[in-house]
Order: C-alpha cells, then structure tokens, then sequence
C-alpha cells in the first residue's frame, strides 16, 4: 500500500494515517484496541498515541518472529530506507526466494498496525520502534549488528579518523565528515572490502568471526596483541571506550554477507506428530474412533473427580486463608481425598471454582463449600455437564499450574488465591488446541514442536524461549496435560468433541501470523459464544460415552467391581455402603466394617442392605459379606449412648464390664449407674467415637429412647458467580463501535485541519475569538445559507475543544446545528461558544 498526499510523500505518520480509508482506519484499530481508550479527537492525536512507548511496545509483542525480524531490519537500516534495501537485509547477497515471498506480507502487517509508514521507496519506522530495536550500547539488538562508522566515530579525534582511513588505503579528507563517509563507503563496497580483509592476519579474521553474528564489543588491553591493533589500524574494530572496541555495523553485515540475522524464518515451524502415534496414525484407519473413546473416558472420569471433590466439601470444605485460598495442608488433604497428586488436585480445584461450582461461603470463619449452582449441575445429562467443565476451563485467566511457585514478592501462589489470573491463558490455550485441530485426525503433537511454532508466532512474549520463566510456554505445557486430564484430547490427539468446542468463526484479516481469533476478542470468546461451542461440543461427546450400569460384580474378598459408570442412584448408594479403593474404567469398592456401620447409621437395615446388594449384583453375594452385614447389624446399637452428660445403656451388663475395664475407657470417665446403665463425663459424640475405637459398635439415641439416624448435613455458599477471566489487555472493539470510533475520529480531524478564514485573534490563542454580537451574526447568516462554521467550545467542566458545526436554528440563546466533530444534531449555549470563523471551503 502506498501512502501518499495528492502525489506528495506524507511528512508524518499523521498526515500518512490522512491518505488510508475507513476499512484500513479500522484494521488498525482492530488490531491495535489501546488506542481506542480513550477514542482519539482527531488522527494526528491518534498518531501521536500509535507513537507511545507502550502502545508501539504492546503492538511489537503481538508480531511472529518473521514480522518481528523485518522490523528489526528496518530499525538497522537508513531512515528512511526503500524497500529494496529492507529486501537485501532480509535475503543477503545470495538472496532467498522464500524470504522475497513473505517479506510483502510482513511489510503490509507492520504498516497495518502503523509500525511503518511511507512508500515503499521511503519505508520509516515509527520513532519508538526504532529506539527499541535499533542496535545499541545499552540494548543490544537481537541482529547482533553494532552502530554504524558515524555512530561508532561521533566522539573520536578528527586526527585519528584521518589515520584510519590512510591505513585503510584511502586518500585523507579535508574534514571528519568526508573521511567517516569514506570510510562507511569502503566497508560498504564488497570489492574493495574483501581486498582490504585479503590483507588482513589470519589471527585477525578469528577475531571478527567471534563478534560478527554479536555480540558486536569486545574489551581489549591497553597493548592489545597484533591482530587486534590491526584491525583497530584499519577501523574494523572501533573504540567505545578505553577498555572497549566495537565491529561495526558496516563491516559486519559485508562479513554475513548483507544479513541482517543468521538464521531468517520466513514460514511458521510445523506442528510435527509425536513419535509415538505417527506411524499408528498412517496405518490405522480407526484411530480417530480410539481417540474419541479414550477422550470420552477420561471426560467420564472428570466428572466423577468433580463430584468426589463436591462430596469431600460438601458439609464444609477448607478454611480460607486470611489472604485467600486454600492452605497446603487442606490441598494435600484434598489431594488424598481424590487420590491424584497435589497439582492435579490444585486443576481440579481451580476448574470447580471457574465453573461455578464451587466457592467461598462469605462466612465469618469463611470456608468452601459448593455452590446452589452445583446442585442443578448434577441433574444434567453427562455430556452438558462436561462441556460446562470445558467451556469454564477454555476461557478461564486462573492457571492451576502456577500453584506452589511464587509470586514477584516471593510469596507462595495458593489454589483459589488472588494472585492466578493470567491474561493470555485463554489465548494460549485456544490457539494450543488449534494447532493440534491442524494435524489429522487421531494424530497427536510432538509437543516440542508446538512450543516452537508458539516461540515463532510470539517472540516478544513472555521470557528467551526454553527457560522456565517463558509463561507461555509453560501455558501450553500445561494446557496439554489439563486438555487431556478433561477429555478434550485422547491420548495426546484432539477428539471430536474437542474439535467442536474450538469451531469458532474463521477470523478476520489480520497480521501475518497471528493467533487465530474469535470475532469477539482476541484469543477468548463472549459467554454467548462459549455456551454455543459447548451445545456442540456436548452434541459430539454425547455418542461416546459409555451408558451408566445397572449392576456392579461382587467378589469374595469384600469388594465390588463396577465395570463401567453407574446410574446415579446405584452410585450414591454404594458410595455408602462401601468404600471406593481404586478408580478409572472399572470403579473397584470395598466393604468394610466401618462402612457397613455407615449405611446402618443412615437407616438402612441388613434386610434392606441383603435386598440391595441381590438386586444390583450380577453375581451371588458373597458369604463372607453376607456374614458382615449380619454381624455388625446384630451389634449396631446392642450399646446406646444419650446425654445425662452422656450415658452408656446396655441389656448385656458383661458387656459394659468389659468396657469399664478397658484401659482405653479411662479417658471417658465412666462410672456404674446401674447394672444397665453407665455414665459418662463426656459429651455423647466424643463417648461415641471413642467407643468405635474400643471396636465397638454403638448407636445414639434421642432423649425419648429412638435410634438416631445421622446424615450429612449439606453446607451451600449463597449464590456465587463465576470468576471473571481477566483481560489480556484491551478487548477487541465490535464493528459497530469500530465505525462509530473512525466516522468520529474524521468529524475531529476535519475540525482540526479545515481551512478556515484568517480572524485576528490574539497571540498563542487557540480557539477563535469573536464577541458576542459578531458569534450571533455569524451563526445566524450560516444558518439562512445552510452552511457550515467552525467553532470554538468550552462545555459545562471547562473542556475546551475546536468544532465544525452547521447550525439549522438559532433562538433562545442557543444554536441548533448538525455537529460534525460528534456525527449528530447537538444544541450549543451561544454564551459557551469563544468565537466563530467561516470555512473556506464548505466542508459539506
């Protein structure tokens, strides 16, 4: 794209930004919403804000490395420089077609995003830009180039400059000037540069070779050995300081042969398949179906974590710490709870809590617990309760990942603290599972291969690539393992339904490069959109999931074997009567004496436990639980504890003698009431548990003699909304708000650039200057005419500005006019309006 005025170079980036229409106004602020905040009066306003160091930097951190590349060849390069010159730096002397075919491309991003502005015969880098990646002492480029000869000789004696050239070879000069010329153009010359290095000690070529590709400096003694002294003769090592000489950039870029870089990336790395499944995946026709089904399973297996987690808080979870989340005691519990490991139990954690399903009860010893909402989510079909889980995780800023590190203060980063919000987790996450809907189906990443193509696409992002401080990266990582702990990846491959939860709309035109992107915002999506993606994506995962059994395999050894999910109720009442020992494809339980004891607590009888298991198994119950069930039933209340302070009741009074002689009784200070009877000194519930120690078996009872039957008492937080994600930054505006933001950006420049007649106004004086009479005679012939005025305002909190206005009435002290700074029909006090001027020429 060309810029230009009327055929004349534009001076600015301003009057550059003057030359684009509407839909190129808009590209750049879609592309680079900071500058929208607030919207711009004008564009030279708008220019001067794409200016500022944080705008320009935010803007360079959202280039992939072959656009990050151009610019620093820019920034290199002459100001300004024509684009042949950018080529060469690119390509080198021996050119790159791949590097030719991509840098158009990269040039039209940058201009896009007002990085660049000009001709192509007079491409300029924004100012900002270039201090940021133009080559110097105290920041180093990324090219490794040095300053140029007039930047290296600026502080050096006109004498010595002459020296130099003579040893080069050259004729001296008359001034300074004319030898750094010379000398620049020496070291620019191939020809005579590689007869001048021809000459040069072997010794002497090692050491360009150390400095050629960067760093550029080198530190020297105060007798440097030969081969230094002469490349310092002939300027091919410079001095910075006294201790310090410099190759320069001239000299450096003959030494690579015109690059800029060593090693140019024109294309994005490909997503490689992992070693494991590339070869599976070329000769297996089913390994789609394979995926799907182990992506199923482990959704299946997500959501049982979820409820296990909700049952484990369910009277009241955790306390909250004073400055929020959970204690690494109580996620260590938590984590044996649900026997995973403490970070997998933080995901699972976290997850609860981005869905809704968990919360903070708000209390004054405030605790966990669930959520109202997690009492409806249950009652759902499988599939829509999973694809709540996914979509909650998919745009979720909380990274569990980051739990157990530490905080710039060197604080500890708790589950369900404040201090996990990172904003480009959703863009991460997305963009990561839209690399892996690249490969075919059923293929799974290497996952190198992904954090390299991630390295590429974002460069300035985050830390060097491959160090652990490089939050992206380990974004991604953990987005692998979290997608596949969810479901929404089988065996390392994206599922169907995973691929149905990122099936957003193809995104607009963008920059080289960059991130997919959502029409809503970049790398996230609306609650709309994200509630739509899981109908689908429930849709896809519905076929796949396993149908709940009605029966489970009985074993003698006390255990039962679910082969697969069981239906809810089945569940919730084995999940009483036994113990769940192992988990995964076939749920193993165990019977134990405490939790038949349980089931008994909670009013069932061992008729209705016999009934139970017969009904439900699909083999014989077993003897030996058989036996279990009648022995405890046949001791469960046999003792009966109430509150005198406490007592202990008994028909066998052998019994109760056994325990007063039980050493381990002492504690309860029991005594002998009757021969029946015995009471306690403490309180029925520590006389109970204490009791079950001793291996009994005793029941409560009420004050009128009935056993009491005990059940969890469910602890709810009051209704509690997600947590919102955290923004990356500016969202991206809807088209809407992008037309409204360039028609009132052109309404302003016109006011601020529209030639008007000449008025005497007093000196430095910004907005006309009329008196009341001349403001009312102008405004009302500009009325008759229908034509249009300019116009200085100052509103009701003293906001001055500069207007052009078209006034349709004018009575009562005010003017009715067409606004068209604001692109509407405004009614302006005449004692607010400073003066008036006529236009030129009449802008409408």
């Amino acid at each position: 794209m060309s810029e230009r005025t009327g055929g004349t170079p534009p001076r600015t980036l301003a009057e550059a930004l003057r030359t684009r229409d509407d839909d190129a106004l808009a590209a750049l602020l879609r592309t680079r919403p900071d500058l929208l905040s607030p919207v711009p009066n004008d564009l030279s306003q708008l220019a001067t804000r794409a200016g500022t160091r944080a705008s320009v930097m935010r803007a360079l951190e959202r280039l992939d490395r072959f656009t990050l590349q151009t610019a620093e060849a820019l920034a290199a390069s002459t100001d300004p420089a024509p684009y042949g010159a950018v080529r060469a730096l690119m390509t080198g002397d021996e050119g790159d077609p791949r590097v030719e075919a991509a840098l158009p491309r990269a040039v039209a991003a940058l201009r896009e995003q007002a990085l660049i502005w000009g001709a192509d015969d007079r491409l300029r880098l924004v100012r900002t830009a270039r201090e940021v990646l133009a080559p110097s002492p105290n920041h180093p480029s990324p090219t490794g180039l040095g300053p140029t000869v007039a930047e290296a000789t600026a502080g050096m004696s006109p004498g010595r400059i002459q020296e130099i050239i003579t040893t080069a070879g050259l004729p001296s000069t008359h001034d300074p000037v004319s030898a750094v010329t010379a000398l620049a153009a020496l070291f620019t010359d191939r020809t005579r540069m590689a007869a001048l290095l021809d000459t040069a000690p072997p010794d002497a070529l090692s050491v360009l070779d150390r400095l050629v590709w960067g760093p550029p400096y080198g530190e020297i003694t105060s007798k440097p050995a030969p081969p230094v002294q002469w490349l310092r003769d002939h300027g091919l090592l410079l001095p910075t300081s006294t201790r310090t000489v410099v190759l320069p950039r001239e000299a450096a870029l003959h030494l690579r042969g015109g690059r800029a870089h060593r090693h140019t990336e024109p294309e994005p790395p490909e997503i490689q398949p992992h070693p494991s499944t590339s070869s599976v995946a070329s000769t297996s026709a089913s390994r789609p179906q394979v995926v799907d089904s182990a992506a199923a399973a482990q959704a299946y297996t997500a959501l049982e974590t979820v409820e296990e987690l909700a049952k484990e808080w369910n009277e009241g979870g955790p306390n909250v710490l004073r400055a929020g989340g959970l204690s690494v005691r109580d996620l260590k519990r938590t984590a044996t709870a649900l026997d995973v490991t403490e970070p997998v139990a933080a995901f699972w954690v976290e997850l609860a809590y981005a869905a809704g399903l968990l919360a903070a009860d708000g209390e004054a010893d405030e605790r966990y617990a669930p959520t109202p909402a997690y009492d409806q989510w249950p009652e759902l079909p499988p599939a829509e309760r999973w694809a709540a889980l996914a979509t909650a995780w998919l745009g979720a800023t909380r990274t569990a990942g980051l739990v157990g590190g530490q905080d710039s203060k060197g604080r500890t980063l708790a589950a369900l603290g404040p201090d996990l919000d990172r904003g480009a987790a959703p863009e991460v996450r997305r963009h990561v599972l839209d690399l892996l809907a690249s490969l075919p189906e059923g293929t799974a990443p290497d996952p190198e291969s992904v954090l390299a193509r991630l390295r590429w696409e974002r460069p300035l992002r985050g830390a060097v690539a491959g160090r652990p401080e490089d939050l992206r990266a380990r974004i991604a990582a953990w987005t692998l393992n979290e997608a596949e702990m969810l479901g929404v990846t089988g065996r390392g491959a994206l599922s169907s339904h995973g691929r149905a939860l990122i099936a957003s709309p193809a995104p607009d035109g963008g920059a080289m490069g960059s991130f997919p992107r959502p029409a809503s915002r970049t790398g996230s999506a609306t609650p709309a959109e994200l509630s739509t993606l899981g109908l689908h994506a429930a849709r896809a995962l519905a076929p796949h999931l396993p149908e709940p059994l009605d029966h489970v395999l009985l074993q003698a050894d006390l255990t039962a074997v679910a082969p697969g999910p069981l239906l809810r109720p089945l569940a919730e009442t084995l999940s009483v009567i036994a113990d769940i020992e192992s988990r995964g494809g076939a749920t193993v339980y165990r019977f134990t004496p405490a939790s038949v004891r349980r089931a008994l607590d909670a009013g069932q009888s061992a008729s209705d436990l016999h009934a139970f298991l017969a009904a439900h198994s699909r083999t014989p119950v077993p003897q030996p639980l058989s036996y279990l069930i009648d022995d405890m039933a046949r001791r469960h209340g046999h003792l009966r504890i109430g509150s005198a302070s406490a007592y202990v009741r008994c028909d066998d009074e052998a019994v109760l003698d056994e325990i007063l002689a039980d050493r381990r009784s002492h504690g309860l200070r029991l005594r002998r009431l009757a021969p029946t009877v015995l009471a306690a000194q403490a309180d029925p519930t520590t006389l109970l548990d204490g009791l079950r120690t001793m291996g009994l078996a005793p029941a409560a009872e009420s004050a009128e003699g009935d056993v009491l039957i005990t059940r969890a008492h469910a602890h709810r937080t009051p209704p509690r909304t997600p947590p919102v994600p955290v923004p990356d930054g500016p969202p991206v505006p809807a088209p809407t708000l992008l037309g409204a933001a360039v028609r009132a950006i052109r309404a302003g420049d016109q006011a601020a650039t529209v030639v008007r007649k000449t008025l005497p106004e007093p000196a430095g004086a910004d907005l006309p200057r009329t008196t009341s009479a001349e403001t009312l005679a102008t405004v009302q012939a500009a009325a008759l005419t229908g034509s249009a005025v300019w116009i200085g305002y100052v509103n009701a909190e003293g906001a001055a500005s500069q207007r052009v206005i078209a006034p349709v009435r004018v009575e009562g002290g005010f003017v009715t006019a067409y606004d068209h700074t604001a692109d509407e029909v405004r009614t302006y006090p005449l004692h607010r309006i400073t003066g008036v001027a006529e236009l030129a020429d009449d802008p409408a």
